[in-house]
């Protein structure tokens, strides 16, 4: 009985602080929001007004507040099908994502989302569909919230410091 009293707060307490600890992988969306437009296309061609919301990136779904406005669809689950990094001209690390995403209602309406991301951009197209007919259909462009990060500009006459500095961090 004594073993038993001590055994199940204890177990208790490691499950407690293995929660915390272990998280899982998240993806490279995860707590990510972007600044999007979404321009109608009507017969092939783009049209001149633009309408602008939020992307947001939790836990595999996605919450947009055009995507609610307008037709009712809270979080999304959205799968990456391609996640690659490569160099780019200027020997700059990129990352590049592939993403879609797709939720039908009790209507039968059905939203999918097809985007890429490299690094801080989104571009791609979404389609709602009715009972599998085309009702409308945009492109989406995008940046995430915050922008590119800005590099740091050297100062002239810094040159010398940066490799003592650099000497020190080791």
């Amino acid at each position: 009985m004594k073993f038993f009293k001590f055994s199940v707060p204890l177990a208790l307490l490691l499950i407690f602080i293995y929660s915390f600890t272990f998280n899982g992988d998240k993806d490279a969306l995860h707590k990510r929001t972007f600044n999007v437009t979404f321009n109608e296309v009507k017969d092939g061609q783009p049209g001149k007004k633009s309408i602008p919301s939020t992307i947001e990136f939790k836990n595999g779904k996605l919450f947009c507040d055009f995507f609610y406005d307008k037709f009712q669809f809270k979080w999304i689950k959205y799968r990456i099908n391609k996640d690659s990094i490569y160099n780019d001209s200027t020997n700059t690390e990129v990352r590049y994502l592939e993403v879609e995403a797709s939720a039908t209602d009790d209507g039968n309406n059905t939203l999918t989302l097809n985007f890429n991301t490299v690094e801080w951009d989104l571009d791609g197209e979404l389609k709602i569909t009715k009972n599998d007919k085309l009702k409308k259909q945009f492109n989406v462009v995008g940046r995430e919230k915050g922008g590119k990060p800005k590099k740091e500009k050297k100062k002239k006459g810094d040159e010398n410091n940066t490799e003592a500095t650099a000497e020190e961090k080791k």
